[in-house]
């Protein structure tokens, strides 16, 4: 899967995981998103479920911080606009806060439920907490990946009794 990033640079350069994405070449830095770019937007209404495959040429990421992402989000972004079911972060400012992902995180999930799961674990690869990342959600991940429909969300969101914190 072709993979995107749009850079806000808001963040401190040094710790931007979309950056490293580019730097290594697992993700090309675009200005504009097309139309069968699928965005990962946290506002989004709809849940990213596997059979969005189908209907997009590329993931793209955008990067920005957390503390400004509602007005970064609010901008209007051509694409598909799909939000990522809760999973926990991984990454050591944000460890096991529900939602708080980094882009390399938030791409590698959505390659994980679009069914691309080797490119979501060479992502992770890349960095040295990126496991924690999958083992954390390692069963969500999977139950995620065989969702159909957004009340399959809902199910497994109870089962795991995370519906209470969404």
């Amino acid at each position: 899967m072709r993979l995107q990033v749009l850079m806000l640079y808001q963040d401190d350069p040094k710790k931007c995981t979309a950056a490293k994405m580019i730097r290594f070449g697992l993700a090309q830095s675009v200005k504009k998103i097309g139309n069968k770019g699928m965005v990962l937007d946290p506002f989004s209404e709809r849940f990213l479920l596997p059979r969005d495959k189908n209907s997009i040429s590329s993931i793209v990421g955008v990067d920005c911080s957390w503390n400004l992402a509602e007005q970064a989000f609010s901008k209007r972004f051509n694409g598909i606009r799909r939000k990522l079911p809760p999973l926990l972060a991984g990454n050591p400012v944000n460890y096991s806060k529900l939602n708080k992902l980094t882009t390399i995180e938030a791409v590698s999930a959505s390659l994980f439920i679009l069914g691309f799961a080797q490119q979501g674990m060479d992502l992770l690869d890349k960095f040295k907490w990126g496991h924690t990342f999958y083992e954390l959600n390692q069963n969500l991940l999977h139950d995620y990946t065989n969702a159909k429909k957004e009340g399959d969300i809902e199910s497994i969101l109870n089962d795991y009794d995370l519906m209470r914190l969404v």
